[in-house]
């Protein structure tokens, strides 16, 4: 017997129009447990611009999955899971830092990537991990919504009112990073808690995928009730990254997309 799971997921990835690698790696995993359904999503966008970024990224994924192979069914019997589960992914992504950070030391390059993991829990809740600049938005059929906020120079700089988001977008520090994973001396994750309804839809995606787009164009492709099947969503996000590509974006570019069902 198969068991649907009650989550329709989709995700592409580009190398886009000019860069000789892509650094961009995405994941996303299912699990049914005894107490429903659970999914993991994952992006990592490896620095565009330092050496072996694609590495980085790499071995971030890898650490996630073995983490939701090995340790997460030991972490759902606990009494407060999503503390638990945080616990674990801040140590997980210290030490990533840490080792990322001696691979570039002993190999006298600098390499480093964002992260943007979400973990979907069968109690309808969810929990984001966030480092750097790739993005985590929810779509309804009325809304978008960026559920994370960029740890660049620039939106520092917007936060603080001495940059519009309109010169932001020109503005020449539009891709340096406040941190990353691999390439800062310290990194401190942002944690972020929610919670989810059927229908609804996620999106994860790198930067290169939404510097060139607006988020009407992002939400009038995505919103929930042009995504009934599979097929739909995965159709729709490459139309996405090809538009991208047509406005002559030549960073890498990714998005996983999650419809509640």
């Amino acid at each position: 017997m198969v068991i649907k799971m009650p989550f329709n997921v989709e995700m592409h990835t580009d190398i886009g129009i000019r860069k000789a690698t892509n650094q961009d790696s995405i994941a996303y995993k299912e699990a049914q447990t005894d107490k429903g359904t659970i999914l993991f999503a994952i992006i990592c966008d490896g620095m565009g611009g330092l050496a072996k970024g694609e590495l980085a990224s790499a071995t971030i994924i890898r650490a996630f999955s073995e983490w939701f192979e090995n340790e997460l069914p030991a972490q759902l019997s606990c009494e407060n899971i999503t503390d638990e589960v945080r616990y674990h992914w801040d140590r997980l992504i210290k030490k990533l830092n840490q080792d990322i950070a001696e691979y570039g030391r002993q190999n006298r390059i600098q390499l480093g990537s964002t992260i943007t993991a979400m973990l979907f829990l069968e109690n309808g809740t969810y929990l984001i991990a966030h480092v750097g600049d790739s993005r985590a938005y929810k779509i309804t059929n009325n809304n978008i919504e960026i559920l994370t906020e960029d740890q660049t120079v620039v939106a520092r700089e917007i936060k603080m009112g001495r940059l519009t988001a309109e010169q932001a977008e020109k503005d020449p520090r539009r891709n340096v990073l406040l941190q990353c994973v691999g390439a800062s001396k310290i990194v401190e994750p942002v944690y972020i808690r929610g919670s989810y309804s059927r229908g609804e839809e996620y999106m994860l995606c790198s930067d290169g995928f939404r510097h060139v787009i607006s988020a009407n164009e992002i939400h009038q492709a995505f919103a929930p009730n042009h995504n009934n099947d599979e097929k739909t969503m995965k159709y729709n996000i490459v139309r996405m990254i090809e538009l991208i590509k047509q406005r002559h974006e030549t960073d890498n570019i990714s998005s996983i997309l999650i419809k509640v069902i």
